[in-house]
C-alpha cells in the first residue's frame, strides 16, 4: 500500500478529512524548502503537494505566479526541489509528498528518469496541471511503473465522459477544482461542492480532495464535511511570501496558519460525530 493510500485509510478509519498544505519549492530560497515542509508537518499537514515553479503556471493566481518567480529567482530547478524531498526524507519516512507542476520541466528531464528520480527521492504522487486527458495514456503509465501516483484533475465543467477515463487512471486521490479560473480565486461555495462530489464518486472509489478556494479555517471545514482531503495553496504561500526576512519566523508563521486551518477540519469533524 502506498504512503497515500495508507494515509488516507488511517484518516478514514477516524472520520477525518486529510489536511493537504501547498507550497511552492524554492520559495524564497531552495535552501529553506525542507524547514518550511517540516513547519506544514508541525501545524498538522497530513500530506504535502509541493508546488515545482514553472516559468508560465498557467492555472496559478497571483500569489503562486509570484511564489514561482521568486523560486526561479533563486534558482530552483526540478533536480533541485527533488533533492529538497531526499533531504526532508532524512527526518520524516512517513508524510506523504505529491509534486504539482507542468509538464515541460519533467519532458526536459526525460519523463522516464524523471519518474525514477522523483520515486527514489521519496516522492509518492505526481499531479502534471496542463496534462490532457489525450496525453494521459501515453504520461501516467510512465509514473505509475516507478510507483508513483498519478494525480488527476477534475473540473466544474468536465464531461461525465472525461470524468469516467480521468478516473480510470487516476491514483492516490481524485482533485477537484472547486472553481473555475486559477488557485487563489473565488471562495468555496458548499452546496454546489456536495452535489458535484456526489456527482463524481460513482465514477471512483479513489478519495477525493478538493482545492483552490480555501483560504479560512470554516472554508476547510465546509469542505471537510463532504470531501476526503482538503487543499490549501495560496493563502500559505502568500504567508511564506509576507515573511521572507526571517526563516525561523515564516516557519512559525505557517505553522500556526496550518494549525488553524487544522483545527477548522477537526471541528468539523466533531460537529458531524455529535449529529450522528
Amino acid at each position: 500500500m502506498s504512503r497515500l493510500a495508507s494515509r488516507f485509510n488511517v484518516l478514514k478509519h477516524a472520520g477525518r478529512a486529510a489536511l493537504i498544505p501547498y507550497i511552492t519549492a524554492g520559495d524564497p530560497s531552495p535552501e529553506a524548502t525542507v524547514s518550511l515542509m517540516h513547519a506544514l508537518v508541525h501545524g498538522g499537514a497530513d500530506i504535502i503537494e509541493l508546488g515545482v515553479p514553472f516559468t508560465d503556471p498557467m492555472a496559478d493566481g497571483p500569489v503562486i505566479q509570484a511564489a514561482c518567480e521568486r523560486a526561479l529567482a533563486a534558482g530552483t530547478t526540478l533536480s533541485s526541489v527533488l533533492e529538497s524531498v531526499v533531504a526532508f526524507r532524512r527526518d520524516d519516512t512517513d508524510t506523504p509528498i505529491v509534486l504539482m507542476g507542468y509538464l515541460n520541466p519533467m519532458d526536459a528531464m526525460g519523463l522516464p528518469n524523471f519518474a525514477q528520480r522523483a520515486a527514489e527521492a521519496g516522492v509518492d504522487g505526481v499531479l502534471i496541471v496542463d496534462m490532457t486527458t489525450e496525453e494521459a495514456p501515453e504520461t501516467l503509465p510512465v509514473l505509475a511503473e516507478a510507483g508513483l501516483d498519478p494525480i488527476c484533475l477534475v473540473a466544474p465543467t468536465t464531461t461525465d465522459d472525461r470524468i469516467r477515463r480521468i478516473c480510470q487512471r487516476a491514483a492516490g486521490f481524485v482533485y477537484y477544482v472547486s472553481t473555475k479560473g486559477v488557485t487563489g480565486g473565488s471562495g468555496i461555495v458548499a452546496g454546489h461542492l456536495a452535489d458535484k462530489l456526489a456527482h463524481i464518486r460513482p465514477y471512483t472509489e479513489l478519495p477525493i480532495g478538493v482545492g483552490f478556494g480555501v483560504r479560512e479555517p470554516a472554508d476547510a471545514a465546509a469542505v471537510a464535511e463532504v470531501a476526503d482531503g482538503v487543499v490549501v495553496g495560496s493563502v500559505l504561500v502568500r504567508v511564506i511570501g509576507e515573511h521572507t526576512g526571517s526563516l525561523e519566523t515564516t516557519c512559525e508563521r505557517l505553522r500556526a496558519q496550518v494549525a488553524a486551518l487544522k483545527q477548522g477540519i477537526e471541528d468539523s469533524n466533531k460537529l458531524s460525530l455529535a449529529a450522528q
